[in-house]
């Protein structure tokens, strides 16, 4: 298991000045942006990816993930989603999937993560669902055989916000190339315990996000140790159910003291860590 930080939380830098400043506050993974200014796939070239693959191996660093989430490029953190509807914006959400599949592929990294639909606006819940599986059958195929898995991660005000919510798309999804990004604040958001949100949906789960949360539950990503979520309750079930997969600390708020930000939560989590017993920083 890999403790990797995000690089959303250093849009002010280039892609290679996130990843030395990464290595440099002693992460051994990092979780890249799949998006501007970082890795937007139709940027880089096969040459630019070999770049960024030689970076990777100059710093020791591991891709636990492609985050796969926003597209700042032509829309925003949401838009163009998988239900919008027009057909011409789902498509492209549809494109930057499989686009992301494919860096993911050549940076030898096992999962992309998305977006649980989108915001609903005036969308009924049956006719979003029903567009979201469209979309998902259409890049499910080269998820397939990349070998990369497809991970979608439920959000506060998005079509798929919780536990039950989940069980009730992946139930009707037929290939085992999708699962869970568990971003364990936003299930605390959504009113439910991280702990048992996760041992319930443990069999899906491919890749954490890690941040804190207020006691309000509002969704705003926290430094480690400025809100109240129970982190050793959550690391300990992931040793109790085996977890194998990684965690990526992900501060996107903080994009104008990222290091800083990342550095204090290392402090914060590492006795929890030890105490735990997540061997995940040596």
């Amino acid at each position: 298991m890999i403790f990797a930080y995000s690089t959303n939380a250093f849009v002010k830098f280039s892609l290679f000045e996130s990843l030395e400043k990464i290595a440099g506050l002693g992460f051994r993974g990092v979780e890249i942006m799949g998006d501007r200014p970082h890795l937007y796939p139709p940027d880089f070239t096969a040459v630019d990816l070999t770049r960024v693959k030689k970076t990777l191996k100059k710093y020791n660093l591991n891709v636990t993930n492609i985050n796969s989430f926003t597209l700042f490029a032509v829309g925003d953190t949401y838009l163009p989603s998988w239900i919008e509807p027009e057909k011409q914006r789902r498509d492209i959400r549809i494109r930057h999937t499989n686009d992301c599949l494919k860096v993911a592929d050549a940076l030898g990294c096992k999962n992309i993560s998305v977006p649980p639909g989108g915001p609903l606006n005036t969308l009924s819940r049956k006719a979003a669902m029903s567009l979201f599986h469209q979309g998902m059958e259409q890049v499910i195929p080269l998820a397939e055989q990349l070998g990369v898995k497809i991970l979608v991660e439920p959000e506060p005000d998005l079509l798929i916000e919780n536990t039950a919510e989940f069980k009730s798309f992946i139930k009707n999804v037929k290939s085992p190339a999708v699962g869970l990004n568990f971003d364990m604040g936003h299930f605390f958001c959504a009113g439910e315990d991280p702990s048992a949100a996760f041992e319930e949906l443990f069999e899906w789960v491919g890749h954490v996000h890690l941040e804190d949360i207020a006691a309000s539950r509002v969704h705003n990503h926290l430094i480690a140790g400025h809100g109240v979520i129970r982190f050793l309750d959550i690391f300990k079930t992931m040793i109790r159910l085996n977890y194998q997969g990684h965690i990526s600390l992900e501060l996107y708020p903080y994009v104008d003291t990222p290091e800083s930000a990342g550095r204090e939560s290392l402090y914060y989590l590492r006795p929890i860590f030890h105490q735990a017993g997540l061997n995940i920083l040596d």
